[in-house]
């Protein structure tokens, strides 16, 4: 049953994929929701966010869902905070819990901080326009996860979320033909601008149980079209595939003090060409690991760096991470997250 379920899985993967691609080749255009990219985890972006096969623990649920099925703790609880460009800031929480031997559950939650706006409208006046007050956009997705781990080497997961967003509102004139009309100030009415809806990841790791050798792919905010006004936008649809690989074990059959990680993963966007990146972690006695990325591809970022910590207080594995991230001329995005197991 297990053997059947797994290729059930793959197979249904392999699907979603190839139908995926045609629709991103038939309709490259610019897509909305862009927060749903944001990358979640200071230990992911430490190794130049590489995190399809790398990160087993609770922020697994916002990279790849099947490696929840991999978390070796029966509670696992990530707290994340980006200090990003322009003062655009975003938290997110990550939680995983094991249901017996039959699988583990996931709980995601993704919030946006954009800061607060002045709000204006067009006048007939020197200026132009006139202040209408403040706002503050916001968005935000909340999502649960299910994954299994149906063998030894095989997981799989997937990651259902919603995301809503609210950009303000804006005045409409429904009649008048200038800004002077006494008509157009009596027709103005307000149209708020928020939309919601669902989208799905869906996820798979394969562990060859050789030297570190594993590969997983994701599936990425599978969801319906949207529009704000007349023309639909999709969200950010993207598929990525991932491998990594512990050099030092093909020399040193029990190195246990010391590892090196590996890893490999490249991204295929809706509407953008393939990017690719690259990631190194060294660990010391699983105590410290200090870890370094490199992008290819993106406009305004190359390279990562990071550190993190663990410990052991009152019998709780706490764990602290912390990367940077040059942003070219907007300057440096930080990353800290905090984890607990039980």
């Amino acid at each position: 049953m297990k053997i059947i379920t797994k290729f059930l899985i793959i197979g249904f993967l392999l699907s979603l994929s190839f139908v995926s691609l045609i629709n991103a080749q038939v309709k490259r255009a610019q897509v909305g929701f862009r927060f749903l990219e944001n990358p979640v985890s200071a230990e992911v972006m430490g190794r130049g966010g590489v995190g399809v096969t790398t990160t087993f623990n609770s922020n697994a649920i916002f990279w790849n869902p099947a490696l929840l099925g991999e978390v070796p703790n029966n509670i696992d609880i990530s707290l994340n905070r980006t200090q990003g460009i322009a003062d655009i800031n975003y938290n997110a929480i990550g939680a995983s819990i094991h249901i017996g031997d039959f699988g583990v559950l996931g709980l995601s939650i993704l919030a946006m901080d954009y800061g607060t706006f002045y709000q204006t409208m067009r006048a007939a006046n020197d200026q132009g326009y006139i202040e209408t007050g403040t706002f503050s956009p916001t968005a935000i997705a909340v999502g649960v996860a299910f994954s299994q781990k149906v063998s030894e080497r095989f997981s799989y997961g997937v990651h259902v979320k919603y995301a809503r967003q609210d950009l303000g509102s804006a005045w409409i004139a429904t009649a008048g033909d200038s800004l002077g009309d006494p008509n157009l100030l009596k027709s103005l009415q307000e149209k708020k601008y928020v939309l919601g809806t669902i989208a799905a990841d869906v996820g798979t790791f394969y562990d060859f149980q050789y030297n570190g050798i594993t590969f997983g792919a994701t599936i990425y905010n599978v969801s319906r079209s949207l529009a704000y006004e007349s023309e639909n936008f999709p969200l950010p649809f993207s598929i990525s595939f991932s491998a990594t690989v512990q050099p030092l074990k093909f020399i040193f059959d029990n190195e246990t003090a010391r590892s090196i990680i590996l890893s490999f993963e490249s991204n295929h966007p809706r509407d953008y060409r393939e990017r690719v990146k690259f990631g190194a972690e060294y660990h010391f006695f699983d105590m410290f690991t200090a870890r370094f990325g490199y992008l290819v591809n993106y406009d305004e970022r190359s390279w990562t760096a990071g550190i993190g910590v663990k410990a052991n207080v009152s019998n709780i594995p706490i764990r602290v991470d912390y990367a940077m991230e040059p942003f070219g001329l907007f300057g440096n995005v930080h990353y800290i997250s905090l984890g607990f197991a039980y």
